[in-house]
């Protein structure tokens, strides 16, 4: 029974995952990001650095830059999630002002909310070196292997280790505001079953047992839930946020809302 709930656990953990990926959302680093009311005066030493990095967005004073894109675009190698196809820049870009939102509202609600105890990100990190597919034919299980592997993407453990904190704190504020409180009666299982999965055989007889398939339904309704709820709650946040794409190469695609909110 404990490896039945362990296992359900685990997928709904990487169900929550895909959500994520989807509707925000693969997060940048939040070393990577920085608020434009605390940067400090550029000084002439980092005109170059500037050349090679810059500004691309700014979300509520919080900028986004051409590394965070870079990393979004390197994390989505790493992490291949939905078609299979890589993501366009522009789609990677829409991804950042979203969690950026997110990421604003939760240290909103709580100035801790993304910290990671340092115990759940290595064993995080850990499941997710397990189910990685490029892992499957490379040493990911030793340090020497990981760093390896992450070098030909032109990545780094530390880089990896950052951006998994901040999507590990982001999956736990999502579960707690969107699915702690949502049940999904044995009713509406049956309903599913009945109206949407077995009209898709071609006999009755040749659907699973509802019984095996229950748990599998329960997690597709309660995703069609949080989906609801959080796509909700992300236009109310765009909607009341400002968002500037200061890259015209990079606004197709990206809705910019207008100074002091609205589109």
């Amino acid at each position: 029974m404990r490896r039945e709930r362990h296992g359900r656990r685990r997928e709904r953990g990487w169900a929550t995952i895909v959500l994520l990926s989807m509707l925000a959302a693969a997060c940048a680093s939040a070393s990577g990001q920085k608020d434009l009311s605390k940067q400090a005066p550029v000084r002439d030493a980092d005109l170059s650095a500037r050349e090679l990095d810059r500004v691309i967005a700014v979300v509520n004073n919080q900028v986004i830059l051409a590394s965070d894109l870079d990393m979004e675009m390197r994390i989505g190698r790493l992490l291949p999630i939905g078609d299979g196809h890589e993501s366009s820049p522009e789609q990677s870009l829409e991804r950042l002002t979203t969690r950026a939102l997110i990421e604003q509202q939760v240290l909103q609600e709580d100035p801790h909310g993304l910290e990671v105890v340092p115990k759940e990100l290595e064993d995080g990190l850990a499941e997710l070196r397990q189910n990685l597919p490029g892992c499957k034919h490379t040493d990911c299980t030793s340090a020497a292997g990981w760093k390896a592997y992450l070098a030909t993407l032109e990545m780094t453990p530390e880089g990896v280790a950052a951006y998994w904190a901040n999507r590990m704190a982001m999956l736990r504020f999502i579960e707690r505001r969107f699915r702690a409180g949502i049940r999904i009666s044995p009713q509406e299982i049956q309903k599913y079953y009945r109206e949407t999965l077995a009209p898709r055989y071609a006999r009755a007889d040749e659907a699973p047992p509802l019984d095996r398939i229950a748990p599998r339904i329960e997690e597709i309704l309660l995703q069609q839930q949080v989906n609801a709820l959080m796509n909700d709650w992300l236009k109310s946040l765009q909607d009341q946020g400002q968002v500037e794409i200061l890259d015209p190469s990079l606004s197709h695609g990206v809705v910019a809302s207008k100074p002091g909110g609205g589109r």
